[in-house]
């Protein structure tokens, strides 16, 4: 192995040489206390601690590193105190992450370090959104992002980097590429030579080097890295390292073929790097036994420390106020009495308007929101106020956008994302459940994105473009979710949704958009999230309904002549339990409806929820009613049958006559 110091000092060298023994004498230690049953996983980094440490210390202080779990020399390469690492590992308060996730899976803004979670690749769309907020401040940083060989195989990868190389953000992609997915080989995970091969294909300079020679990652790294500072750009490079122990240590090595560790075994970054000193005497024999024992005492000392701290406190109410960023809601009110009629499609446009002048780093991103005003035209215009950079024209890219929108979070930046249509959310369903729902409870980073779902049926569109699908989102904790009825309660929500640094899915009905008008303020104001509201008020029944079930709701009892309650619940997360508890009292009889198909839906949750609550106060059974449990089809007549509508008119005369 050659190593080039090109300008590096001694102290420098030396410097190097204790960053990468330490991650390598504590991984020594955690397999012993693994063995012990001290801590419970250990997912090893031996044999690629070059690759972590060159790049930590090629890298500014106060520039993101996106981590994996085989980059233990990262966090320590960015001085987290160990006592506090060691009690992360073992699930204690003084961790990141109060006992609620493993080993590498946080983050820390005090280091600059976003952790990975599970899924292996959503990190690297949060990496764009990072370097995004860097581009837009014209601040001079560079965002580095990890990836192993096999999670490059997922769809992730190849979004983060298009999305990257589209708006020529300054972001190193760094492929570990130790050979092996788990036990499957490189061979069976994709089928060219090298990822070299992939960044033209991107627009993307790319490069490969040794992986296990610290000085040629550290030299590659700041080279990349100043290089990308001058000029807003991605980089995309390989280094070629092998994983010397298992994937995890319950999963063994057998399936390495007999004698390939002992060739990479000659390889070892640590090993070889400590000889290259020596050879040029930095570093003597002495000196490496001071260094040995001073980082073996420094281990001691913080797994005394993380030892001897009591198990993590169990707190349920904790355990809840830790789901969102701490926000208190001030309703503002309109600063005028001015109003003007306006559609629903208006008055979440003009909502959307007023943010942006609101919060001037304010970033919208979606397909074809740009000049052409997206499909529906609720930003057309928009480009000629604020500008590209800050309404954004997308790539096909739900994932990697959604992510984006995570990363600007972490810079501080407001995000409204828009669903061309709600039914393309699930290409993104991986980053809204477990990023941008999770991330606050896992280590208290917000997630300050509002996802826009244009949702619905009766508009002919067939199966992918009419789904009702909040109920999706409605079991997931972490998330916030709203769906207007009307113009007024739209803008005052989305600009509710907008304040508050937490996630929020936003839906709005396709068919309202241009169908409704009112007369709303021309001010800006918000709207108190969790809050239902009686449309109506009668004394024999109860509907509780939000949406387009609010119109059908009132029509119904219009046409009928039914004295009813119509409850819009506005705010599906946290749902008004005060509101319906009311309601309950007052008729003792109820009916849920929504448009979303019936089993499974949220009147499930609330007809529980009431009949739990509220049996005493019943004088019929909690009825419900929802579209057909089918896709939605396209023909108009067919439509029509799988609509609630007609079944709920028929359900609420039942209920009437017990």
């Amino acid at each position: 192995m050659k190593f080039d110091r090109k300008k590096l000092t001694d102290q420098e060298l030396l410097s190097l040489y204790r960053k990468i023994l330490l991650p390598r004498l504590i991984e020594e230690k955690m397999l012993i206390l693994l063995r012990q049953g001290k801590i419970s996983k250990w997912f090893s980094g031996m044999g690629q601690e070059a690759i972590s440490v060159g790049a930590a210390i090629a890298m500014e202080k106060d520039e993101y590193i996106l981590p994996m779990h085989r980059n233990l020399g990262i966090f320590t390469s960015r001085e987290i105190p160990l006592y506090r690492l060691f009690a992360q590992f073992q699930g204690k308060e003084s961790g990141f992450t109060n006992g609620r996730d493993r080993s590498f899976h946080f983050g820390s803004k005090e280091h600059n370090l976003v952790g990975m979670i599970s899924h292996l690749g959503p990190q690297l769309g949060i990496a764009d959104g990072i370097a995004l907020g860097h581009k837009l401040r014209k601040n001079k940083k560079t965002t580095l992002v990890f990836s192993g060989d096999g999670g490059a195989s997922e769809g992730d990868f190849h979004e983060a980097l298009n999305v990257a190389s589209v708006w020529q953000l300054p972001v190193i992609f760094v492929v570990e590429n130790n050979c092996w997915g788990l036990s499957t080989p490189s061979r069976q995970q994709f089928n060219f030579e090298s990822f070299t091969q992939k960044g033209p294909g991107y627009g993307m300079k790319t490069k490969q080097i040794d992986g296990n020679n610290i000085l040629e990652v550290y030299h590659a790294i700041n080279d990349i890295s100043n290089s990308i500072k001058k000029k807003n750009e991605p980089f995309l490079i390989e280094c070629m390292t092998f994983r010397m122990r298992g994937h995890e240590e319950a999963s063994g090595t057998k399936y390495y073929p007999e004698g390939l560790q002992d060739k990479w075994a000659k390889k070892d970054p640590v090993v070889n790097f400590e000889k290259y000193l020596l050879k040029e005497r930095v570093l003597n024999k002495s000196d490496k036994e001071s260094i040995y024992n001073e980082i073996k005492a420094e281990i001691e000392e913080g797994l005394k420390i993380a030892s001897a701290e009591e198990q993590v406190t169990v707190s349920t109410e904790k355990e809840f106020s830790d789901l969102f960023s701490p926000f208190e809601q001030k309703v503002i009110a309109p600063k005028s009495s001015k109003k003007k009629e306006k559609r629903f499609i208006d008055a979440i446009s003009d909502g959307l308007r007023q943010s942006m002048e609101k919060y001037p780093e304010m970033v919208l991103m979606g397909q074809d929101i740009g000049d052409y005003g997206g499909v529906f035209k609720i930003t057309e215009g928009f480009v000629s106020q604020f500008g590209e950079e800050r309404v954004r024209n997308t790539p096909l890219c739900e994932s990697a956008i959604l992510g984006s929108a995570l990363g600007l979070s972490i810079q501080g930046i407001k995000s409204m994302v828009e669903m061309q249509f709600a039914d393309f959310v699930t290409c993104g369903f991986n980053q809204i459940i477990n990023n941008l729902a999770k991330i606050h409870w896992r280590w208290g980073q917000n997630a300050d994105v509002v996802v826009r779902m244009p949702t619905g049926a009766g508009v002919a569109a067939g199966p992918f473009h009419s789904q009702s699908n909040e109920a999706w989102f409605f079991h997931t904790p972490g998330l916030k979710i709203v769906y207007p009825s009307n113009p007024y309660d739209a803008k005052g929500l989305l600009n509710a949704a907008i304040e508050d640094p937490n996630p929020y899915l936003f839906f709005e009905h396709k068919a309202l958009y241009r169908a409704i008008a009112e007369e709303i303020p021309d001010d800006h104001y918000t709207i108190e999230v969790g809050k239902a509201k009686l449309v109506s008020e009668g004394h024999d029944v109860s509907i509780i309904t939000y949406g387009m079930g609010v119109h059908w709701a009132k029509t119904i009892i219009e046409q009928e002549g039914i004295n009813a309650d119509i409850l819009d619940l506005r705010t599906l997360l946290p749902w008004d339990k005060e509101a319906v508890s009311s309601t309950v009292r007052k008729t003792n009889k109820v009916i849920i409806l929504h448009e979303d198909c019936l089993t499974g839906g949220i009147g499930a949750e609330l007809a529980a929820w009431i009949s739990e609550h509220h049996f005493q106060d019943l004088d019929a059974p909690v009825m419900r009613e929802g579209s057909l449990d089918t896709p939605i089809p396209f023909a108009a007549n067919l439509e029509q049958n799988f609509l609630p509508k007609e079944r709920f008119r028929a359900k609420l005369k039942t209920l009437l006559e017990f």
